[in-house]
């Protein structure tokens, strides 16, 4: 995690967080993707996806990152940032995803992630995607 530096404003430092959480999550290791969450961090998914969708607390989302990194060839969903807007605590940001399944399907689907950033961990994360495009990758026999 970057630490940042004295002149730059807390938007430029929660952006700069959440960009790392990105990169780190892009390579399928869990604990440290977990070490940038407070203890009392939440994910919520939008939608009715089995096993996907809801809130699940910094453990449940260790536990559902686990599965579903075993579910790709290289281990990981790559996170790509596309647009970022930033105001106090809160980092919403536009996101592509790829990944290649063990089942020979590709996953590429597009997010609007919204953070919430304090004292440099995030505290909650909101997921709102494509959940046709998941349940067809993921679920779909």
């Amino acid at each position: 995690m970057t630490a940042g530096n004295a002149t730059q404003t807390v938007e430029e430092r929660n952006k700069e967080i959440v960009a790392s959480f990105m990169e780190v999550f892009s390579t399928g290791d869990v604990e440290k993707i977990l070490s940038l969450l407070s203890e009392s961090a939440t994910w919520w998914v939008a939608g009715t996806l089995e096993g996907i969708s809801g809130t699940k607390n910094k453990k449940e989302f260790g536990e559902m990152l686990a599965g579903l990194s075993a579910l790709t060839v290289s281990g990981a969903i790559r996170l790509t940032p596309l647009a970022w807007t930033a105001e106090g605590d809160r980092v919403a940001v536009e996101t592509e995803s790829y990944s290649e399944l063990r089942n020979g399907r590709v996953y590429n689907n597009l997010y609007h992630f919204v953070f919430e950033v304090r004292d440099g961990r995030i505290q909650s994360i909101k997921e709102y995607l494509d959940t046709e495009h998941t349940r067809a990758v993921f679920l779909a026999p």
